[in-house]
């Protein structure tokens, strides 16, 4: 795995084409009131579809990193720091890995529990005005949770400087469908006891409409601020750390994770580095896989993590 083809380069841009794994119908990523989001290509000549968002796919990425079955963060990246919430009874609750808005998850800020909180208001102290010294956070997000800086976090938060404490994705990623067409279809739900009874309790027969696309262009969009992660001043081994992490995502993505929706499972077709050009060669999962734990480890040596990496809070009302 040569990392080093990437020093000089502010961007590393991934492009996966992608196909439905059965048939030639999906369903994309639906929003409130407005549905699925079409809109005109640039040139105007085709309909384009969001089929995935840039925060759906921040949490998908996220969810690669755990084991649901083991409830723990998945072998290749045992080490790496996290914030485990724990419910009143001792089991765990939740997670900075999976929670909505990560370590800036209320189950962690806003419980009775302050651990975290008081840590964060004793550490970054200092910023409550000036501007931000966005390093002096990087690092301790990397101490307590280092998949905070790939993903983002806003510790909208007056008592931690004001509210001011945010970082940008350096990991982004969207689906996009070109030249898409409606596939409609419906049916209806039958009730073979009371065809006419009261369908606002759930009796009688509902029949329903249903609309989903095919397109002959699916493609997948990764994208790596290579610039915004060096910009944090770590060591050359932690930032090499966050780079590989970064594309085991997005491997295991998409060997794991593009069952999106029952009616959207896709397949992989084709995957290219489209930046830099030449030069750099995207690891394969098995070689990310191997790498990682001694990256994670020699990481761990420079005192970089939290001790122990798993730091554990309760959530009370």
């Amino acid at each position: 795995m040569n990392l080093t083809a990437l020093n000089d380069h502010p961007r590393l841009l991934i492009e996966a084409t992608l196909k439905p794994l059965q048939g030639s119908r999906f369903q994309p990523t639906g929003f409130p009131e407005i549905g699925a989001a079409e809109y005109d290509a640039p040139n105007g000549d085709s309909r384009m579809l969001l089929v995935e968002s840039a925060q759906s796919m921040a949490n998908r990425l996220e969810e690669t990193c755990w084991d649901e079955a083991r409830q723990q963060i998945v072998p290749a990246l045992a080490g790496l720091p996290y914030i485990q919430v724990l419910d009143s009874d001792g089991k765990p609750l939740i997670n900075s890995i999976l929670a909505a808005h990560r370590i800036n998850s209320p189950y962690i800020l806003e419980g009775k529990d302050k651990t975290v909180f008081d840590m964060l208001k004793a550490e970054l102290a200092d910023m409550s005005e000036g501007v931000v010294d966005l390093k002096k956070l990087a690092a301790t997000l990397l101490r307590l949770d280092s998949n905070a800086l790939l993903h983002g976090v806003f510790l909208a938060k007056k008592d931690l400087a004001g509210g001011r404490l945010r970082l940008p994705r350096a990991l982004s990623a969207f689906i996009e469908a070109e030249n898409v067409k409606v596939a409609a279809s419906g049916g209806v739900k039958n009730d073979a006891v009371n065809p006419g009874g009261d369908t606002s309790k759930g009796f009688g027969n509902v029949p329903f409409s249903r609309d989903e696309y095919v397109s002959p262009s699916i493609i997948a969009y990764f994208n790596l601020d290579l610039a915004q992660l060096r910009g944090y001043g770590f060591s050359q081994t932690v930032t090499d750390l966050l780079i590989a992490l970064s594309l085991y995502k997005i491997r295991r993505f998409l060997d794991t994770g593009l069952r999106l929706r029952t009616a959207c499972d896709l397949d992989l077709e084709d995957l290219r580095v489209t930046r830099p050009a030449e030069g750099f060669e995207l690891p394969d999962t098995e070689t990310l896989t191997s790498a990682l734990p001694t990256m994670i480890q020699t990481a761990t040596a420079e005192g970089v993590f939290a001790s122990p990496a798993i730091t554990e809070v309760t959530y009370r009302k």
